[in-house]
């Protein structure tokens, strides 16, 4: 059968080449056609049609900056869909891009299926409107999605399990010990680690570094060593604060530190089952104003993803004007070597594994895509 699948981002560009992979082992006739990345063109073996570098816009004013070349990728996907006529069009994330993809498809008489749904828990709730009358079958990677989608809009989605998980656990034998990890990135090998991480965009460096590095600078005892971000030059880092910053490691960074202040995002549930304590930051601007905003417009309990998933809050979460030195170190202390909250914290971490499950997430999602195919 032939695919045509959309992945916008890097992180896409990831998990749908697993996804490809699993495919090709149910179906290996399957032929395809994608937008995305390296990963995917591996697991094909043939180039996209567009790569991601040139979709990734992020925020409405970095939208409406490039909206010729959006206007442009959109068309090039539309054609492609309808010169090929695949069997299926298979979207990962990406909504506002993808969910225009989805009607195209879906008017064509294509079946839709989306795996790693947007986060329409969060914001823009009106868009499960649009997935259930274009989206044929859903895969989900968080295992709330499930009760979000059924109990709030009579929606069945399938829970398939979660890839970072499954990443996670793989490469964890392969980590390096402390003195190992210290002695590769011209660490002091006797000193324990403190792992700042605060981002992988502009915005989110000038917003929670500062605040990571004073907190840091409260604990002499730790070394402190910053996760560099892709594409993130040290010349960012270094007119912020001077500590050493590591770049490609981010992953064994977080496993070998003692403790982590880690920015909201994928990498607090990487943390977690790393079991890295960890104080979750996210400044922002940090006003009280856009602190209220934000509660006003979110529609979940907490942001952060362990705390999601575990349906608890096993990690703190220091956001906007709340995300100051004295709160930050007061959360952190607690869960440093010897901390009060350190051990149930790491049982926290327990409860979300647990949630989570062992089903590997893109083998189950080809399986479950395929045999569906079958169907029609």
């Amino acid at each position: 059968m032939k695919y045509f699948v959309c992945a916008g981002e890097a992180s896409g560009d990831l998990h749908a080449s697993h996804l490809l992979t699993a495919i090709k082992h149910e179906d290996p006739a399957a032929e395809f056609s994608f937008l995305g990345g390296e990963m995917m063109a591996e697991a094909t073996g043939h180039k996209p049609l567009i790569h991601y570098k040139d979709m990734a816009f992020m925020g409405f004013v970095d939208v409406v900056k490039h909206l010729g070349a959006v206007r442009h990728n959109l068309s090039t996907a539309i054609k492609a869909i309808d010169e090929t006529r695949p069997d299926a069009v298979i979207l990962v994330d990406y909504p506002s891009f993808n969910l225009r993809l989805a009607a195209h498809a879906h008017k064509l008489g294509i079946p839709v299926y989306y795996y790693i749904s947007p986060k329409v828990w969060a914001w823009k709730e009106g868009r499960v409107k649009k997935i259930k009358k274009w989206v044929r079958k859903m895969y989900s990677i968080l295992p709330f999605e499930v009760e979000f989608y059924r109990k709030r809009h009579d929606y069945q989605v399938d829970y398939v399990g979660n890839p970072s998980a499954e990443e996670v656990e793989m490469k964890r034998k392969t980590l390096p010990t402390r003195a190992e990890f210290a002695c590769q990135h011209g660490l002091d090998p006797e000193k324990p680690i403190l792992a700042l991480v605060p981002g992988s965009r502009v915005s989110e460096i000038k917003n929670n570094l500062a605040i990571m590095s004073e907190v840091a600078a409260r604990h002499k005892d730790f070394q402190a060593v910053i996760a560099g971000a892709p594409n993130i030059s040290d010349q960012m880092y270094s007119q912020i604060t001077d500590l050493p910053v590591v770049h490609g490691a981010t992953f064994e960074l977080v496993g070998v530190a003692d403790a982590a202040l880690v920015t909201s995002g994928t990498a607090t549930l990487e943390a977690a089952l790393l079991e890295t304590p960890q104080v979750v930051c996210f400044r922002h601007g940090g006003s009280r104003l856009v602190y209220n905003m934000y509660k006003k417009l979110l529609k979940i309990p907490y942001v952060s993803l362990p705390n999601l998933i575990a349906g608890e809050s096993i990690v703190p979460e220091m956001l906007m004007h709340l995300c100051t030195v004295d709160t930050v170190d007061a959360e952190l202390c607690k869960i440093l070597p010897g901390g009060s909250g350190r051990e149930e914290m790491l049982k926290g971490y327990k409860r979300m594994k647990s949630a989570l499950g062992a089903s590997p997430a893109a083998p189950t999602a080809a399986r479950l895509l395929v045999e569906d195919l079958k169907k029609i």
